[in-house]
């Protein structure tokens, strides 16, 4: 197949053009801004004086094949296999292609020869390896930062769950691999990716409609080409499946070939990023004026048999004069250019002023690609032109939304902008004065997530199997929160706080410890006081009846210090009460430790006595010269001195101290007293029971023996009330929870308490006063005798 030029006129510099005229009749617009622009240059005194530029345009069809067949005519300055093949290329520069799978075929063909190849609408970023494509240049940004954007604005709009539709080809599938990746930085999930091709058979058109019925994404990104995408949406129109939300990229967010009111019914609302928009002035009145007759070698003229060449298209509204959309004809414009001023730093370098060795300058029969990696240029409505290191523009979008005016016709509205050139969060610039139409013509953001959000106070739980936006909601845990929304994991609550209902903030904890106030308390505070008010006032009746045989029987001075004692025993159970403080935690223990021993000294005394009187009856007996008031006082106090020994060594190596008890309950802290060293706390409780044990035994032996008013008889009855009471305490004390095992602590030391003083002084005071006629000394004289017989 010979491959003939469309356009050419020779000048004398030649810049080559390749366009895809059969594919897309907007490409003839291409073809003739690229003819404007070389005319405005040819026209202009100030780029390139003196020199005309020509241009040589070749159709490609499309088609890969042709596409590098005309790259070869353009070299060669041959349009057949003729001639010889060492000249000088016979362009300096081309200008295309349209696609990306056409243009890499362009670019690898003419990078060995170091030709500049510029092109308007390639975006594939494999284009910017300059490895493989040493002479491309585009004034289009890479497909690198359109797949980014495109990821941004997806999870701009919250859109977390979506599908992805490609061309398979180098566009589509290098395009989509940068989103799927950036997608997934994002925390953005696609359910499914497929892949299309203009040439697949309408079976796989079938299955993709399937796949997109049966997905429960609302959004599809779709990097592809307009043509491709054009047979898809019609089999979804014929399959009525509507009002999802499509998201587009350059490659036909914008193809007004696709924009009919049929496929609008399936991709209204669509948005998607296009090259920016721009207004050139001069072209609408070229394109208006041009025919064929007046286009230099134009062998369009020959084909359309029906026209003359002279007919006027300043009257007429036809795609071809409809500039209204002058995107990427202002990417020609600008290519055309970038060409024009390279040629003119070549052309205007003066020897011995060159970048070169002995500052000469470059050949100007033969432009080098980094003679246009030079160009920095400024255009008529002032958009600056320059190239970055890999041959790409600055990276900056408009973001259009397909909406449909009053007529049905289709809009390509822009509501925001998009700079890769700015920081994080800034990038994009939402236009407040335009109002965006979305799928289904609503004017809500549609929403697209494969789970709900989990509210504060829950967590995100990740399915496995499943992507990471499809997971279940879990209630954080008791102790534990969260206060942002999908969490990943719930915080622990600081040790002094617990989580509230909701799991979404943390509250203090109730400090909980024994109150004065709270029922139990003052039920133990009335016994307590009751108990010490009954010790005293037994005392009162024993000191009125002092004189009295059984007041005066059996040591009276020790009676008074026990009752003494256990007043001090009722009373030290209300420093248990009340919130614990540092002093409170040691006197609590040592005065009650203290106070006991006291106490049962004293009894231990009486039962010693009561021994002694039996042992002293017996003839020729001296034992109670061994033990008289003063031995009983030395003993009661040495007793009590070991008591004290130990609490001054516990108090001093380590003392009780006031504890946030944290561990026991979740929701609530005990406010307790520690025992600081266990070793001291049952040393205390040990010494009390070995003197108590010792007691009981004495007693219990001494029951039988004839003394006055069945003294040894209630010593042990009141022994054998203590030892069980605190021997029922020992593992009450160690299983009771939280303020519990201060009650239970107080109620062994009332209970044993009220023993001693029931047991002990109760008898006595039953007789002193209800039966005073017993309370004689003939009575108690008389009692021992009968006994002692």
């Amino acid at each position: 197949m010979v491959q003939t030029r469309v356009f050419s006129m020779e000048g004398d510099i030649n810049i080559g053009g390749i366009f895809s005229f059969h594919q897309n009749p907007i490409s003839l617009q291409y073809a003739y801004t690229m003819m404007f622009a070389i005319e405005e240059i040819n026209n202009s005194s100030e780029l390139l004086p003196g020199v005309t530029l020509g241009y040589r345009i070749f159709d490609s069809c499309p088609s890969i094949p042709l596409s590098i067949r005309a790259s070869l005519n353009l070299m060669n300055r041959y349009e057949s296999g003729e001639g010889s093949c060492n000249k000088l290329s016979s362009v300096h520069a081309v200008i295309g292609e349209t696609t990306s799978t056409s243009t890499i075929g362009i670019a690898r063909t003419m990078g060995p020869f170091h030709i500049p190849v510029i092109s308007h609408s390639a975006t594939c970023a494999c284009l910017s390896n300059r490895r493989d494509y040493p002479s491309f240049f585009r004034t289009i940004p890479s497909d690198l930062y359109q797949s980014k954007a495109l990821a941004k604005l997806v999870k701009h709009f919250g859109w977390t769950w979506v599908g992805a539709i490609r061309t398979n080809s180098d566009y589509g599938n290098g395009g989509m691999a940068t989103f799927l990746e950036a997608a997934e930085k994002e925390g953005v999930c696609v359910e499914y990716s497929v892949a299309i091709y203009r040439t697949d058979p309408r079976k796989w058109f079938l299955e993709v409609v399937n796949i997109i019925k049966k997905s429960t994404s609302k959004v599809i990104v779709a990097f592809a080409d307009g043509t491709d995408l054009d047979i898809l949406i019609k089999e979804l129109h014929a399959q009525n499946v509507t009002g999802l939300q499509w998201v587009g990229s350059e490659g036909w967010i914008t193809y007004r070939y696709i924009a009919s009111s049929v496929n609008y019914a399936v991709v209204q609302g669509a948005v998607g990023f296009a090259a920016l928009n721009a207004y050139i002035p001069g072209l609408q009145e070229f394109l208006a004026n041009s025919r064929p007759s007046t286009t230099p070698e134009t062998h369009i003229q020959g084909s359309v048999t029906a026209c003359t060449g002279r007919e006027s298209l300043r009257d007429t509204s036809t795609r071809f004069t409809d500039v209204s959309d002058a995107s990427l004809l202002n990417n020609v414009y600008k290519a055309t250019y970038a060409v024009g001023h390279a040629l003119h730093m070549l052309f205007t370098c003066k020897d011995g002023q060159g970048p070169f060795e002995n500052n000469t300058c470059a050949d100007r029969e033969n432009i080098q690609p980094w003679q246009v990696k030079r160009v920095n240029f400024t255009t008529k409505i002032g958009e600056n032109v320059f190239f970055d290191e890999l041959g790409d523009p600055v990276a900056r979008y408009a973001l259009v939304n397909w909406q449909m005016d009053e007529t049905g016709y289709i809009l390509f509205e822009t509501i925001g902008y998009y700079d890769a050139s700015q920081p994080e969060g800034q990038q994009f610039e939402m236009k407040e004065d335009v109002k965006a139409i979305w799928a289904g013509e609503n004017l809500d953001v549609p929403r697209s997530i494969c789970s709900e959000s989990c509210l504060p106070g829950t967590r995100r739980a990740f399915v496995k199997g499943k992507p990471i936006c499809c997971f279940d909601c879990i209630t954080c845990a008791d102790g534990e929160f969260s206060n942002s929304t999908n969490a990943v994991k719930c915080d622990k609550c600081p040790p002094e706080y617990k989580s509230n209902e909701e799991r979404n903030s943390c509250d203090l904890k109730a400090i909980e410890f024994l109150t004065f106030r709270e029922l139990m308390g003052i039920l133990l505070v009335t016994f307590s006081v009751f108990g010490a008010c009954l010790a005293m006032t037994i005392a009162l009746i024993f000191f009125h009846y002092r004189q009295t045989p059984i007041v005066r029987a059996n040591n009276s001075e020790l009676s008074f210090l026990l009752l003494f004692s256990l007043t001090l025993c009722f009373l030290c159970s209300l420093t248990f009460i009340g919130r614990p403080s540092e002093w409170s935690c040691m006197l609590r223990h040592t005065a009650f430790g203290i106070t006991f021993v006291l106490c049962i000294s004293c009894i231990l005394g009486k039962t010693i006595v009561v021994l002694m009187a039996f042992r002293a009856t017996l003839p020729g007996s001296n034992m109670m010269k061994w033990f008289g008031p003063a031995q009983q006082r030395l003993s009661v106090l040495a007793f009590t001195f070991i008591q004290v020994l130990i609490c001054i060594l516990w108090l001093t190596i380590n003392p009780p101290f006031p504890f946030k008890n944290m561990s026991h309950y979740k929701e609530k802290i005990i406010l307790e007293c520690a025992l600081g060293s266990a070793v001291g706390f049952w040393a205390v409780l040990g010494y009390i029971g070995l003197l108590a044990m010792l007691c009981f035994v004495l007693a219990f032996l001494a029951r039988k023996l004839p003394d006055n008013f069945n003294e040894a008889k209630f010593i042990t009855f009141s022994m054998l009330i203590f030892c069980a009471v605190w021997i029922t305490f020992i593992p009450a004390y160690v299983s009771s929870p939280g303020k519990f095992t201060v009650a239970v602590e107080i109620f062994a030391i009332l209970a044993s308490s009220y023993g001693m003083l029931f047991c002990i002084f109760l008898p006595k005071c039953y007789i002193i006063l209800l039966k005073p006629e017993n309370n004689t000394k003939k009575h108690l004289m008389g009692k021992m005798t009968s006994r002692a017989l």
